[in-house]
């Protein structure tokens, strides 16, 4: 079920080095695969996608370009429970994401000389939206809102046909996040579509959103042409917890995050063997009641584990080492260590703070680093939608001032065209 593991310095790192190896290089048949779908997108445009969609989806259906419309009446048509949770959370995610905008801003100094930077949201963005048994309506919160705050021109989603058409619940979770239009399309074919342009679907500045290692491999290696988001790996989480965590609520947490898929990993760090051996107990019994009960126990049995610490802080200082996707504090006082948790996508402090408040409600951005990442890179956010520029005037009598620095620097650098054109001037 689940390794209990003893932190002495080896054996935690053996397990930490284990868990970040096994997203594994990047399949060399899928790369090979998904090169000859994008090359093929980009040369034969809305044809090919025809083709890819009959070969891998049953086929376009006859209105597979929806506009908000279509959207809005798939929102009537839901079941208002539903309804009524989506608007909730898009209004906690609205508020949490609004405190991130930035604003364009310039100085001006007593010689005249006006410095400043312009921040703008990106022209056109692309959402991808998996469809069938991964469709989450919540994912199109999280990358749709932040994208609408950032002043994102138009943000297209693509989303694959199911059963002739598109998943409902997506189309009203579109509806609520304020999607300009969505084109039924899946796989590395649409990826490239967004990347490049066809006949129909417009190339794109950026793509985001969640996807197979097809689409996954596809962004990877449209980057450049676009930018993209992430390259996410399989999903984590971190437990710390103290002898006042509930076992229980420890198990049903680890079981929330292996129930992703195979590969996904779900860590307990505590000071108590007890705490360590009740959870593992509890695991047990609670894996039995769920419908993926097979993904889950498969993923904790090859990439979960319990480790004893000798104290929270050094529970803390393995969590920074592993830099977790999504880190929970289940101990007393979680306020206390919030400053000393560096590496982390989500931090969820306290007893009665599951993930997946973050996951669906809360507010903060379910699109998290993995794979160690977070060392590095943060939530998506409104910044991620943003592009910035800056600017500089100089006026005559400012430049003169400034030239002999100038002119040594650029000399200094062997670049007498650079000083030129500030001598010139003089």
């Amino acid at each position: 079920m689940l390794a209990l593991v003893k932190a002495d310095g080896t054996a935690e790192r053996e397990l930490f080095a284990k868990l970040k190896a096994r997203a594994g290089e990047t399949d060399a048949r899928v790369e090979k695969i998904v090169q000859e779908i994008i090359g093929d997108v980009r040369a034969r445009g809305d044809e090919a996608l025809r083709e890819y969609s009959e070969r891998f989806d049953g086929g376009l259906p006859e209105k597979w370009i929806l506009d908000k419309d279509d959207m809005a009446a798939a929102l009537a048509a839901r079941d208002s429970a539903f309804v009524t949770a989506l608007q909730n959370a898009a209004e906690n995610i609205r508020d949490f994401h609004l405190r991130q905008a930035q604003q364009s801003w310039l100085t001006t100094s007593k010689d005249g000389v006006i410095l400043g930077q312009r921040v703008r949201g990106l022209a056109r963005v692309g959402l991808y939206v998996p469809g069938g048994t991964a469709a989450y309506p919540s994912s199109v919160l999280m990358n749709a809102i932040p994208a609408k705050i950032a002043g994102v021109g138009e943000l297209i989603m693509v989303t694959p046909p199911g059963n002739g058409g598109a998943n409902p619940d997506i189309l009203a979770a579109a509806a609520v996040a304020g999607v300009d239009k969505i084109y039924l399309i899946g796989g590395a074919q649409a990826v490239a579509a967004l990347a490049y342009g066809t006949q129909s679907v417009p190339q794109v500045d950026k793509i985001v959103g969640p996807g197979n290692i097809y689409v996954a491999t596809a962004k990877k290696l449209v980057f450049g042409a676009v930018d993209i988001d992430m390259i996410a790996g399989p999903s984590e989480v971190l437990v710390v917890a103290d002898e006042t965590a509930a076992p229980r609520y420890l198990a049903a947490d680890l079981l929330a995050q292996a129930e992703h898929d195979m590969l996904a990993s779900a860590i307990l760090l505590t000071t108590s063997a007890a705490i360590a051996e009740q959870t593992i107990a509890e695991l047990e019994l609670q894996l039995a009641l769920l419908p993926r009960r097979e993904i889950a126990g498969r993923a904790l049995a090859d990439f979960g584990a319990a480790v004893v610490c000798e104290n929270i802080r050094q529970c803390i200082a393995l969590a920074d080492e592993f830099a977790p996707e999504h880190l929970e504090l289940c101990v007393r006082d979680p306020l206390s260590y919030i400053g000393l948790a560096d590496n982390a996508g989500s931090v969820f402090l306290g007893h009665h703070t599951p993930e997946s408040l973050g996951d669906y409600y809360a507010g903060p951005n379910h699109v998290l680093p993995t794979g160690g990442t977070a060392r590095f890179f943060s939530p998506l956010g409104v910044d991620s939608f943003l592009k910035k520029s800056s600017f500089i005037y100089y006026p005559e009598s400012a430049l003169r001032a400034a030239a002999p620095d100038v002119l040594t620097l650029a000399r200094a650098e062997g670049l007498d065209a650079h000083a030129n054109a500030v001598s010139v001037r003089l």
